[in-house]
C-alpha cells in the first residue's frame, strides 16, 4: 500500500473507534481481517496513524477546529509526523486510494499556527479531567499531561531465576536494546517515531526460553519497593496476568510461598504459561471460583495490590481510554479501590506490609485513598516508599513526586516510565 491508501484506512479505522465506540485493536485487527492484502507494514503504519491521533486528540482538533477522524488523521500525518503540507497533498493527489484532495480551509489549518489553547487543549486532555491535573501536578501540569501523549517504549524486564540482564542486553543488541536507567533488571527498546515499526520481542529465543518477559519499568520498580523477600509468605492480591507475580517470584528466588489471586477469574488466564515458561515453582494461582483466601487471613508477610483504577498512567498504550474515562467511571474504581483495600488488608500479619499501587496519576485514586485507610484502619502505619527507594535502589535518581509521608508518583515526565504510584504500610497491632 501507499501513503495515500494508509490514510484513508487510517480514517476508516478511526471513525469506527469513534462512531461505535471500538476499542482501538479490535478495530485495527477487524480491519486487518477484511483487507488481507495489506502487508504487516502497512498495518503498522495504520496503527500508528491512529494511536497518535487519539493521544494528540485535543490540540489536533484545536488546529482542525474539528474532531472529525479525517481532520485527526491528516493533521497526524502533516504536523506530528512531520511530513508537511506539500508531502501531504502529493500523497492525496497520486494514490486513487487516498482521501479526498485538501479543501481550502483544511489547507488553512493544517499551515497556520494555533492560538488561545485552553489547558487542556495544550495538555491533550479531556476538558474535566484538567483540574484534577493540575491539583498533582501544578505549575507542571501540561507538561506531564503532554509526556502522557507520547509513545510508550517497549520495556522487559530480566527473569533472574533464568538469565541476567548482561546476557539478554547481548542477544537483543540488533533491536537496540540498552539497560534502562532505575530498574536493575530492566531492558529498554525505546519508542520509534512516525511510520517506524517496533521489534516483535516475544517472537525472540530469549522469550520463548524465559529469560525475559515484558513489564514498564514503573511496574517492575514498584514491584521491587514492594520488598519481596526469599522464604516470605506473599499475596499478590489483585495478580492480573501475573506480570509482578513474576517479578516477585524472582526477587524471592523461588523460596517462600507466593499466592497469586484476582477477583476476575479471565484475568488470571495468562498467568499459567507465563509462570510455567519463567521457571517459576513457589507460587499457587488461587481461582476465585474454585479456592478462596481464608486460610490466609493474618498470615501474609506481604500482600500487594495493584488495584484496579482509571488507568491515567499507561495512555501511552492505551490512548483511546482517555477519552472514553468519564467522572462517574473514576467514583466507580475510587470506591473498588476502597473496598480492595478494606479486603486485601485482612491477609496481613502482625508486623507484616501492604503495598498499594495504581497505574493512575490522579490524587482521588492515590493519595486521598492512602489518607482513607490510615484513617480507617488505625492497625496500620505509613512506611515511607521513598526510604525504602534510597535504600533498595541506591544511587538512582530520587522521584520529583514524593509525599511527606513518602508515597511515591512515577511518570513519564519525571521518571522515563509509565505513571504509578506506590504507598507501604505496615501492621502494626
Amino acid at each position: 500500500m501507499k501513503d495515500g491508501g494508509r490514510l484513508a484506512a487510517a480514517i476508516e479505522v478511526l471513525t469506527e473507534v469513534e462512531t461505535r465506540h471500538r476499542p482501538v485493536q479490535v478495530a485495527l485487527k477487524e480491519w486487518g481481517a477484511a483487507h488481507r492484502f495489506a502487508g504487516s507494514g502497512d498495518r503498522t503504519v495504520i496503527g500508528n496513524l491512529v494511536f497518535d491521533a487519539l493521544r494528540n486528540k485535543a490540540s489536533l482538533t484545536a488546529r482542525m477546529r474539528d474532531s472529525a477522524p479525517r481532520g485527526l488523521i491528516l493533521a497526524t500525518y502533516c504536523v506530528s509526523w512531520n511530513k508537511g503540507i506539500d508531502t501531504l497533498s502529493e500523497v492525496l493527489a497520486q494514490d486513487h486510494h487516498a482521501p479526498e484532495p485538501l479543501s481550502e480551509a483544511e489547507t488553512g489549518c493544517l499551515t497556520g499556527d494555533v492560538h488561545d489553547l485552553t489547558p487542556a487543549q495544550q495538555a491533550d486532555l479531556p476538558d474535566w479531567l484538567w483540574p484534577h491535573f493540575h491539583e498533582v501536578f501544578g505549575d507542571s501540569a501540561v507538561e506531564e499531561a503532554r509526556a502522557l501523549a507520547t509513545r510508550a517504549p517497549v520495556d522487559l524486564r530480566t527473569n533472574t531465576l533464568k538469565s541476567d540482564r548482561d546476557k539478554v542486553l547481548k542477544r537483543l543488541a540488533h533491536t537496540g536494546a540498552v539497560a534502562t536507567a532505575t530498574s536493575p533488571m530492566g531492558i529498554r527498546i525505546e519508542a520509534k517515531p512516525g511510520q517506524a515499526r517496533m521489534p516483535h520481542v516475544q517472537a525472540e529465543e530469549g522469550y520463548r526460553k524465559g529469560w525475559f518477559d515484558l513489564q514498564d519499568e514503573a511496574s517492575q520498580l514498584v514491584s521491587v519497593l514492594a520488598g519481596a523477600k526469599p522464604g516470605e509468605q506473599v499475596l499478590d492480591y489483585c495478580a492480573g496476568g501475573g506480570g509482578k507475580t513474576l517479578a516477585f517470584a524472582a526477587a524471592m528466588q523461588n523460596k517462600g510461598q507466593l499466592y497469586a489471586y484476582d477477583a476476575d477469574r479471565l484475568r488470571l488466564a495468562p498467568i499459567h504459561e507465563r509462570l510455567q515458561r519463567a521457571g517459576v515453582r513457589n507460587v499457587q494461582v488461587r481461582d476465585p471460583a474454585s479456592a478462596g483466601l481464608d486460610d490466609l487471613v493474618g498470615q501474609m508477610d506481604l500482600v500487594f495490590i495493584d488495584a484496579p483504577c482509571t488507568g491515567t498512567g499507561v495512555w501511552r498504550r492505551r490512548p483511546d481510554s482517555k477519552w472514553k474515562l468519564s467522572e462517574k467511571a473514576l467514583e466507580d474504581r475510587i470506591q473498588d479501590q476502597r473496598n480492595v483495600l478494606e479486603s486485601a488488608s485482612r491477609y496481613v500479619k502482625k508486623g507484616g506490609r501492604l503495598a498499594y499501587a495504581t497505574c493512575s496519576v490522579l490524587a482521588a485514586e492515590n493519595q486521598a485513598q492512602a489518607d482513607w485507610f490510615l484513617v480507617n484502619n488505625p492497625s496500620f502505619q505509613s512506611v515511607s516508599a521513598l526510604e525504602s527507594w534510597q535504600r533498595l535502589l541506591p544511587g538512582a535518581q530520587i522521584p520529583r513526586h514524593a509525599s511527606d509521608r513518602g508515597d511515591l508518583l512515577l511518570t513519564p515526565a519525571s521518571t522515563g516510565t509509565d505513571g504509578f504510584f506506590i504507598a507501604l504500610f505496615q501492621r502494626t497491632d
